[in-house]
């Protein structure tokens, strides 16, 4: 008998009739033969019904010293109940099944974390208790996105923790896999809602994820990727809307890539629309400024991401472009309006009606002209393009927002990804 993880989102655990949905899964594994943990998210909508309390009964926005991320311990306490609620619920249902079922909190496993609290990361999870009880015939019910700081204080992971909850329960659990049921049947080529051509793919690499999630699709979070990477725990994503014996495909695997034997040279294309374009025109062309321009940017934690320098009319200055997230923005103008005189650029313009738009394949690394492809698709479609970033397997471009969903089908098209599986 293998130790399974199965994780439920919000979406899967939205009232009653979805809880007993989820345990007849949940069931179905244990029935075959799995020694089985379930993490679990609070009910859609809850999280942020709480957060909205703590608001309202006046969480502190900063601390003594000025800083604006205050870390509040009774933060925690509030919006760590979501979670609890859901896992009670759901091994209750399972015990009237009649299937032994029990939720373990964060602090009784214990899922240690750091101690800053709203946004802690697990630094450990010792595997005795967890283990022992699976391999007793427990279904073991565990509420993600929580943990237990070395003070015995809950702690919370930040949005998407269950996620990374489920991914190192997983690890801890030395599982076979991590099994992740959302509202989506797998990790497809692009967005659906884009474009309808959009394929489900079978597998797909640690890498190739990673890059989809950092850039802006949806379905896993960027930290339960690099965790799953780091430890090479495979994570399967599949829809919960379907009963036991419903389902006609498995999902899709994230896993090494030397377990995907058909590589595609494009896996999908990716777009985030929280983006902003700053640029700093006649930026003094010397040692040091590009330092004091993203010094103060990191120091505010304000992630930027595209990065352009170029020369301007005069070989004594420069104008430095650059991409930050759009909630971002109007800090980030900010900092560089408040240190003007200090870098010495001559004006600011600022340009929120931009998207970026990826293209993710480890296919990229063996094969040319993928980049002229995607610039001759996106020519050939009227397309813009204002600033380019690259790595080892992604291209990304910035375009006018306008032409975001009309950017996504030309590469979908381009790359032949609505064949894939054909």
């Amino acid at each position: 008998m293998t130790r399974l993880v199965m994780k439920f989102g919000g979406t899967s655990m939205a009232d009653l009739e979805r809880i007993r949905r989820a345990a007849r899964l949940v069931a179905a594994e244990y029935d075959a033969g799995h020694k089985v943990a379930v993490v679990v998210s609070a009910m859609a909508g809850k999280t942020n019904e709480l957060v909205a309390w703590t608001d309202g009964a006046g969480r502190p926005t900063g601390d003594a010293a000025g800083n604006d991320d205050a870390s509040d311990d009774e933060y925690d306490v509030v919006v760590a109940s979501g979670e609890q609620v859901t896992a009670g619920l759901l091994a209750m249902t399972l015990r009237n099944m009649g299937y032994r079922a029990r939720s373990m909190q964060g602090w009784q496993i214990p899922i240690k974390t750091t101690d800053v609290h709203g946004k802690a990361r697990i630094a450990d999870i010792p595997p005795e208790k967890l283990c022992a009880a699976m391999d007793s015939g427990e279904i073991v019910v565990v509420p993600g996105f929580q943990g237990v700081a070395d003070d015995g204080r809950i702690t919370t992971l930040g949005r998407g923790g269950s996620d990374t909850s489920a991914v190192a329960v997983a690890i801890a659990a030395s599982a076979v896999r991590c099994d992740i049921y959302t509202d989506v049947d797998g990790v497809y080529t692009t967005d659906p809602r884009i474009e309808n051509k959009a394929k489900r793919l079978d597998k797909i690499s640690f890498e190739e994820m990673l890059e989809m999630a950092s850039l802006g699709a949806k379905v896993l979070q960027t930290r339960s990727v690099e965790l799953a990477m780091a430890y090479r725990m495979p994570v399967r994503v599949l829809s919960s809307f379907v009963e036991p014996g419903e389902a006609t495909d498995q999902g899709t695997i994230v896993c090494d890539e030397e377990e995907i034997v058909e590589k595609h040279i494009v896996s999908g294309v990716a777009y985030s629309r929280d983006e902003a374009k700053i640029t700093l025109l006649g930026v003094p062309n010397k040692v040091g400024v590009s330092a004091a321009i993203f010094g103060r940017l990191a120091q505010a934690n304000i992630n930027v991401d595209m990065i352009v320098q170029s020369d301007a009319r005069s070989g004594e200055v420069a104008n430095q472009l650059f991409t930050v997230g759009r909630r971002d923005a109007k800090q980030a103008k900010e900092l560089m309006e408040a240190a003007q005189g200090e870098i010495g650029f001559e004006d600011l313009r600022i340009d929120e009606n931009v998207s970026k738009v990826s293209i993710v394949g480890v296919g990229m690394r063996s094969h040319t002209g993928v980049a002229q492809t995607m610039f001759q698709a996106l020519s050939e479609k009227g397309i813009n393009i204002q600033v380019i970033s690259t790595s080892e397997i992604k291209i990304s471009v910035l375009i006018d927002e306008a032409y975001t969903e009309l950017a996504v089908r030309a590469l979908h098209a381009a790359y032949g990804l609505d064949k894939i599986g054909a």
